[in-house]
């Protein structure tokens, strides 16, 4: 285990920012974790957690304190039966290409999550989503290791509180905890969940009737490439606002002013959920760009880096969009990704 000083951040987060870590461990087994924390109380630090870089903003240009960057690593079955089977995923592991292996398996739930960027430890924190499916949805337990005591906690579905791009490691235990491994309840014999967005249509115009879960993600990753810019060759993070939630009465005022406002079932009773891309769009800023930074134009929940952007320039844009929307339709967009 090595422990590096003044580590250049750029290649770790997808919208390539430029920031440096006073200190960086990368961590391979629980032990490491402990010598990590070993090493932080030595040195008087705080210390945070790096997964994928694919849900972050670095605005400060040094991140002081110890970044622990997780690679654990490792894929088993806990459990099956003739319909269901447990998997438990290590916290390293990355995102698609656990889908990937799930697919090709024919083990049925996260299909429709293919091609969401990150690692299996950020999946809960987030209750990842997309097309009609969450992760709360498959999400049977996962580990987790508490900074203060140095334990191993589990926790199960009600445990992690989730709501729409929440979880209890957002709120309550922030920075408290590195999920070291997620566990999954996944069908042998899956259900095909083709009715939300574009997938229908996307499936039809591959030539697809009968569609598998094989099927449904090559579409879902058809639609996303297309859709998403590539953060290889433009820093991103794909989505940088929630869609936000409004009561059924607050909509039906807007409706009045925008009649053609769209709308999506939620969870919420008396609530719905609007699209935050259309509001960005209607307010002008989709294709926004201003030297380095701007709003991408095919996608206007992606805001995106086209060069040397300092993560404050980003966050600055962001807060003009969030201003406008406020202004135009007094709703208040939320970011989903982390700023540090």
């Amino acid at each position: 285990m090595m422990i590096q000083e003044h580590v250049a951040l750029r290649s770790l987060n997808t919208f390539g920012i430029n920031s440096t870590a006073e200190y960086l461990i990368s961590v391979n087994k629980i032990d490491d974790i402990h010598q990590a924390i070993d090493f932080a109380k030595s040195k008087n630090l705080k210390n945070w957690v790096l997964g994928g870089g694919s849900n972050l903003l670095f605005v400060q240009e040094y991140q002081p304190g110890l970044c622990i960057k997780n690679e654990l690593k490792g894929k088993r079955i806990e459990s099956e039966n003739s319909s269901q089977l447990i998997l438990e995923v290590a916290g390293g592991e990355n995102w698609h290409e656990l889908v990937e292996y799930c697919v090709k398996n024919n083990w049925g739930g996260i299909e429709n999550l293919s091609l969401i960027p990150g690692l299996v430890g950020a999946s809960p924190m987030q209750n990842i989503g997309a097309y009609g499916v969450e992760l709360k949805d498959v999400f049977h337990s996962l580990d987790a290791f508490h900074f203060p005591t140095g334990e191993l906690h589990t926790f199960n579905k009600t445990d992690c509180a989730f709501g729409y791009r929440e979880s209890i490691f957002k709120r309550k235990h922030a920075g408290e905890y590195l999920i070291t491994s997620v566990r999954l309840q996944l069908e042998k014999f899956p259900k095909i969940n083709t009715s939300y967005g574009a997938i229908e249509q996307t499936l039809l115009e591959m030539n697809i009737e009968n569609a598998t879960i094989q099927d449904v993600s090559k579409a879902i990753i058809k639609i996303r490439s297309e859709k998403l810019p590539n953060p290889a060759v433009i820093g991103n993070a794909g989505s940088f606002f929630k869609n936000p939630v409004i009561s059924i009465k607050q909509f039906e005022e807007l409706k009045k002013l925008f009649a053609q406002i769209p709308s999506f079932s939620t969870s919420s009773p008396g609530h719905v959920k609007i699209p935050a891309a259309w509001l960005i769009e209607k307010t002008g800023w989709k294709g926004y760009r201003r030297e380095n930074v701007g709003c991408h134009p095919k996608q206007a929940l992606v805001l995106v880096n086209y060069g040397n952007a300092f993560g404050k320039d980003i966050l600055e844009l962001s807060e003009q969009i969030q201003k406008s929307v406020k202004d135009t339709f007094n709703i208040d967009l939320e970011t989903e990704v982390n700023i540090r």
